[in-house]
């Protein structure tokens, strides 16, 4: 049953702080749906943490006191029935009945008339609640409001926060002719040279997924790897590399790459993507801190682990799981990153580093420090023609700063921060 999967994702969320892609790759009862059922559970639990803040808003205002400490996960069967009525516009009997259902089969039958009074109650009142509410702010943690307040203004951080309520649409980047790849998927050509589909379909269903000819990556992250210029037959070292989207970037554009990632798991995802695409590059599984190569590389990406606020539509968990002070652990491992990046380059070669996060400390911040810490490297900033002429991606520096709500007629991009130096 897929609404069963889809509280199963709730509960590994919003109970256990298990990230939603995680949860997904580890439960083997989703894997053995349909792939249609799996979808809906997939878009179902995407959907109620997307919308969580207005959800537990109007469940709030239902309840005529608190849920007690031991009715702890009737929240969750509370939050999987709202996200059907309210927001998948699932008709009522299918979202009560199944909730209910659901209540009794996972033995909550104390709390059945409670899920079904506040669920009926939904039915009749949800959408004038609806409307009343503030969407944008209510589904942003207090944390993450004020530190786009504080760093975009007012208005953007708003604008941030109501991209994020939309589904993102699919996006690739073709092997070549990306025109025909365009006609063929029903797809439009960005600015930045992606592919953006119009029509949300299972990736694996695609034209051209089998044999290799595109991989999937959004309209921002194509970015950051543009920064090294032209790398054909040039020695370039891809840190903190999977998924490896960047990585078939580099290949593709005729470099040796050496790509090295700590997860040995997630190194060999790098590997079957790798081998989809009929692309090869060395793999290393290390600390990016510590390892360092034979030789000075010609080139260095590193795309920094993060705390991922940037991609927020792409994985609505990460506004639920993160908080300031995973910032600043992040922070701090990204300074090591960076001064472990610099020694890894020759004299001349240059660095990109890129984090997709929204947040000062892990961007423009950790930029300034290593410049004002004497590292023996030098700003060479962005120019217009290497974000596909989009000017309001870059900042003051000279740096790239791309946010949700950029390109949003055509269904935004994701939020990332980029800057180029070269190794004096």
């Amino acid at each position: 049953m897929p609404r069963a999967r889809a509280l199963d994702l709730l509960d590994a969320v919003c109970t256990r702080k298990q990230p939603l892609g995680e949860a997904i790759d580890g439960h083997l009862g989703l894997s053995r749906l349909p792939a249609r059922d799996r979808a809906f559970a997939r878009n179902l639990a995407s959907t109620v943490l997307r919308r969580l803040g207005q959800i537990d808003a109007l469940i709030d205002h239902c309840l005529d006191r608190p849920l007690p400490r031991k009715a702890g996960g009737v929240r969750n069967f509370l939050r999987l029935g709202a996200g059907q009525l309210l927001f998948l516009k699932i008709p009522p009997h299918a979202a009560v009945d199944t909730t209910v259902a659901l209540a009794r089969q996972r033995r909550h039958g104390p709390h059945m008339a409670l899920i079904n009074a506040v669920l009926r109650r939904l039915c009749r009142d949800g959408g004038k609640m609806i409307e009343a509410q503030d969407a944008a702010r209510l589904n942003t943690p207090d944390w993450l409001w004020e530190s786009w307040r504080a760093a975009y203004g007012e208005q953007t951080c708003r604008r941030i926060a109501e991209a994020h309520l939309r589904e993102p649409p699919l996006d690739i980047t073709v092997k070549n002719d990306p025109q025909a790849w365009a006609d063929r998927l029903d797809a439009t050509i960005l600015a930045t040279g992606t592919l953006r589909l119009h029509r949300r379909r299972p990736v694996t269903e695609l034209a051209g997924f089998n044999a290799g000819a595109w991989w999937v990556q959004d309209a921002a992250a194509v970015l950051p790897a543009r920064l090294l210029g032209d790398v054909k037959g040039r020695r370039v070292i891809d840190l903190c590399a999977a998924p490896g989207g960047k990585t078939a970037q580099l290949i593709g554009a005729g470099a040796r790459v050496t790509a090295v990632d700590r997860s040995p798991k997630r190194l060999e995802r790098l590997r079957a993507n790798l081998r989809r695409l009929g692309m090869q590059a060395e793999t290393i599984a290390a600390d990016a801190g510590e390892w360092r190569p034979s030789e000075a590389a010609d080139a260095l990406l590193l795309d920094t682990p993060c705390s991922a606020t940037g991609i927020i539509r792409r994985h609505p968990d990460v506004a639920w799981l993160k908080g300031p002070g995973d910032v600043a652990v992040l922070a701090a491992q990204q300074a090591r990153l960076l001064s472990a990046a610099v020694a890894m380059v020759k004299p001349g070669g240059l660095i990109v580093y890129a984090s997709c996060s929204l947040q000062p400390a892990e961007g423009r911040q950790r930029i300034a420090a290593l410049l004002a810490g004497g590292a023996a490297v030098e700003r060479i900033p962005i120019a217009a023609n290497e974000t596909g002429g989009l000017a309001e991606l870059l900042t003051e520096e000279g740096d790239l700063r791309s946010l949700p709500c950029h390109l949003a007629a055509v269904g935004g991009m994701d939020g990332f921060f980029a800057a180029r130096l070269r190794r004096r």
